[in-house]
């Protein structure tokens, strides 16, 4: 199936009334982020150097973050014409490389990398499901539909090479969710929360604490409990834990209880 270009979004339906200021701050953040998918696309050849196979899937897939990059960031510049895309991409850049001379994977082994990145795909796809839901503006609306659905469709081609992976390397169920929840701690990390500072006008230095509870207290009251059933769901499959078992119901909800704990949390600290 041919994929989607900018020119498939309906621009002529922006409605300017229908924007909220936070959103925008939000996307001006996910442009960047989606825009350093070619770095990541280049230490995953690096890893997998002796698979063709998954390279070339791997370039195609950095190419497509690379395109929700862009379509993301002309969406932010039309939502905000003094939005300097170039001068805070290069801030985000030169605070945040990736390891691309790296010959291993960080996660230990092949397999494990795959898992981290099948962790990766299930979160942006909630995520995006979640800004769908939360904006009433039909163009960010549309974005949002194509990105989510993209996502999980990166979530399933990882899916199918942790599957080759796994049977080769024989990475134990353990091995896997240990890899997995350490990924899910990292999304608590500064790379979103980098590149919204760097979007942003904030006059203070960098502070990772302060911009990561900014950032959080903006999207985590987004989310719904069906974006944390699937998305969570997507991540206990990973693993190798079936989703819709007692145990896998469990381990969502309380998924869903430390969501909702966290953003009533920073809802208290001041900004």
């Amino acid at each position: 199936m041919e994929h989607w270009t900018l020119d498939d979004i309906a621009w002529e339906r922006f409605d300017r009334s229908k924007l909220d200021p936070k959103l925008v701050n939000i996307v001006k953040a996910a442009c960047m982020v989606e825009h350093h998918g070619g770095d990541y696309g280049s230490y995953l050849c690096s890893i997998f150097r002796d698979d063709p196979e998954f390279c070339e899937a791997a370039v195609s897939w950095a190419e497509e973050e690379i395109q929700h990059g862009k379509v993301l960031r002309r969406y932010a510049e039309l939502a905000d014409p003094d939005f300097d895309f170039d001068e805070s991409f290069s801030r985000f850049v030169r605070g945040h490389q990736l390891p691309l001379d790296a010959k291993e994977s960080v996660r230990g082994s092949l397999c494990g990398e795959l898992v981290a990145r099948c962790i990766v795909e299930s979160g942006t796809s909630s995520y995006y499901s979640a800004l769908r839901d939360a904006t009433d503006e039909p163009v960010f609306k549309e974005i949002c539909r194509r990105v989510a659905a993209d996502e999980f469709r990166h979530y399933k081609l990882f899916y199918t090479h942790m599957k080759r992976y796994r049977e080769r390397e024989k990475l134990s169920k353990w091995s896997r969710a240990r890899v997995a929840f350490g990924r899910l701690a990292e999304s608590s990390d500064d790379e979103l929360a980098y590149a919204y500072y760097c979007s942003s006008d904030d006059p203070l230095p960098y502070d990772r604490r302060r911009c990561v509870r900014a950032y959080a207290g903006q999207t985590l009251p987004l989310y719904r409990f069906g974006h944390v059933e699937r998305g969570f769901g997507m991540v206990l499959k990973a693993i190798g834990i079936e989703p819709q078992r007692w145990f896998g119901r469990r381990l969502t909800k309380l998924a869903w209880w430390f969501l909702r704990y966290r953003a009533r949390q920073l809802a208290h600290i001041p900004a």
